[in-house]
């Protein structure tokens, strides 16, 4: 991670934060944080994302052990889905990113407009 020659992100750590940080594992973990979810109510939390999509950000946060997986016996069988100890001691540094991103987000709306001016008249 941090070395003397300054900030390196090793591929595994990369790896990691695609996973953990991607649009849908966001959405997964709010909602998570609040309490436990069937898969369907997932769907119906988060509107926008796809059958396909969820299934998938599930599994790879379930393999980071970030939330786990629960079979209900009832019938039909269903699954519940619950954050971690783990995924809960995500919490903070979530909350730090998005506390930096509010705090800079004129900022960065000026930046984008400088630059897309730039490359308005450069014709690019």
């Amino acid at each position: 991670m941090d070395t003397a020659d300054g900030l390196r992100i090793d591929t595994p750590h990369r790896e990691l934060l695609d996973q953990i940080l991607d649009k849908w594992s966001l959405s997964v973990l709010n909602e998570l944080c609040e309490h436990p979810y069937r898969f369907n109510e997932l769907r119906r939390a988060i509107p926008q994302v796809t059958q396909k999509s969820l299934t998938a950000t599930l599994r790879r946060l379930e393999r980071n052990g970030v939330i786990e997986r629960e079979v209900v016996s009832t019938r039909p069988v269903a699954v519940r889905y619950r954050i971690t100890a783990l995924g809960k001691s995500l919490r903070h540094p979530i909350d730090v990113l998005l506390d930096w991103a509010s705090q800079n987000m004129p900022a960065i709306a000026r930046a984008r407009e400088d630059f897309d001016e730039r490359e308005e008249d450069t014709g690019l």
